[in-house]
């Protein structure tokens, strides 16, 4: 049995609504956990969160899905570590964020 084909990561990307007072605080609150759960900003309203094997990515998809508010969506994609690590990341000028990310894979345009 080899442990790294069992590695993988889920991304998740949601679009909430922030137009009302009760819409703001639930996007808060659904923010909140994403934190708590161990998921990390990839991107704006796109987070990825590692997990060593499919039972905790299992685990970590219906605890998201008990956590969505009522109004707006969430996604989440189940991707092998593999597949993760041959994500290429396209940008123009570097951000202060992406300085601090491993750059391996950046390809920078200009």
């Amino acid at each position: 049995m080899i442990i790294g084909n069992n590695i993988m990561r889920l991304i998740l990307f949601f679009d909430l609504p922030v137009e009302t007072a009760s819409q703001r605080r639930e996007y808060q609150k659904f923010h909140k956990q994403l934190i708590y759960n161990g998921f990390d900003m990839l991107q704006y309203s796109v987070y990825v969160r590692y997990c060593s094997n499919i039972t905790a990515a299992e685990k970590y998809e219906n605890k998201m899905m008990s956590l969505k508010p009522e109004d707006g969506d969430i996604r989440i994609l189940r991707v092998t570590e593999n597949q993760y690590k041959n994500m290429y990341i396209l940008l123009g000028k570097k951000t202060k964020r992406q300085d601090l990310e491993n750059t391996d894979l950046v390809l920078e345009i200009d």
